[in-house]
């Protein structure tokens, strides 16, 4: 594609380096090291082994648990059909 006075592939380029630091911004808000060490929804402590097992966590394993029985039961529901859904 002819962009005028700039070389083939440079607007791709651009876009590259867009969405490099985008990426770049976005991992550096990630929690760094274990995760938090009380759980953000019950503040119970969170084991350690479960901070070491999986960086960044921020539930306990009951409230995980709780949340992806909640999230488990609305899956059934196919939102990409919906007329709404792509208009939001």
């Amino acid at each position: 594609m002819a962009g005028g006075w700039s070389r083939d592939g440079a607007v791709q380029d651009q876009i590259d380096a867009s969405v490099e630091d985008a990426v770049e911004r976005a991992r550096s808000r990630l929690p760094h090291g274990e995760g938090l060490a009380r759980c953000e929804e019950c503040d119970e402590e969170i084991p350690r082994a479960r901070r070491e097992a999986i960086p960044g966590v921020r539930l306990c394993v009951a409230c995980q648990a709780e949340r992806d029985r909640r999230q488990g039961a609305t899956a059934g529901y196919n939102r990409r059909g919906s007329k709404d859904s792509q208009l939001r």
